[in-house]
């Protein structure tokens, strides 16, 4: 059986341009949640996205789900797979790479692994997954959503959810975090630069940091 569901709206691009300037391990600092489990890798070094969620949910060896989807997506969209805790079938590979590109797919986030590692890397879409294997997905029709909740990463992502990834990992957040979450890590990343010009003058990391004077504070000696 598959259930599909419509899309979800987009998320301004205004938006996403403001999100794509912080980086997901900054937003950490302020944010507990969201963050996907430390297995999901990204394929491409030095990349980073921002981009609304439609996401897929694909059991097992098949694959039709995941060519469905790549039909309905729209350029900007993030494809989130949901694998259904299968690590063995690669689910994405050259040719799911080249059509992603072709629509114009900002990423896709698999709760998988993947295949054809120098075509991907090729065709330069942003793909981020547990791991690669030889053994890949075939057409065997059995069943799968489309634009439903899903679980990847050990996070549920809603479609419409904006994505935020570089190569240290995976954010979903709610749209209405965007600007918040956004600006206080844009804060940061500004105030880590007056940071590094104070170590450049000399100055120590843990007495800019407050850490010598909480030592001191209670420090028992020896």
């Amino acid at each position: 059986m598959y259930i599909v569901k419509d899309l979800p709206p987009q998320i301004e691009q205004a938006r996403l341009d403001l999100l794509v300037k912080a980086e997901p391990a900054t937003i950490g600092h302020t944010l507990h949640m969201g963050f996907m489990d430390i297995g999901m890798r990204g394929i491409l070094p030095d990349m980073r996205i921002a981009g609304t969620a439609v996401t897929a949910r694909q059991p097992g060896p098949d694959c039709t789900m995941i060519h469905y989807a790549l039909g309905q997506v729209r350029p900007g969209d993030v494809l989130v797979i949901d694998r259904c805790g299968d690590h063995r079938h690669a689910a994405t590979g050259g040719a799911v790479a080249y059509a992603a590109r072709c629509a114009g797919l900002r990423g896709i986030v698999l709760d998988g692994v993947v295949s054809d590692l120098g075509e991907l890397r090729q065709f330069g879409v942003p793909v981020w997954a547990r791991g690669v294997s030889t053994v890949t997905c075939k057409h065997l029709d059995l069943g799968g959503e489309f634009c439903t909740p899903v679980s990847c990463g050990g996070v549920t992502v809603c479609p419409g959810d904006a994505i935020l990834a570089d190569e240290n990992g995976v954010l979903v957040l709610n749209p209405s975090l965007i600007e918040t979450a956004a600006n206080e890590a844009i804060r940061l990343q500004n105030e880590e630069k007056t940071l590094f010009a104070r170590l450049d003058k000399g100055e120590k990391m843990p007495d800019i940091s407050g850490a010598t004077k909480r030592v001191l504070a209670r420090m028992v000696r020896g």
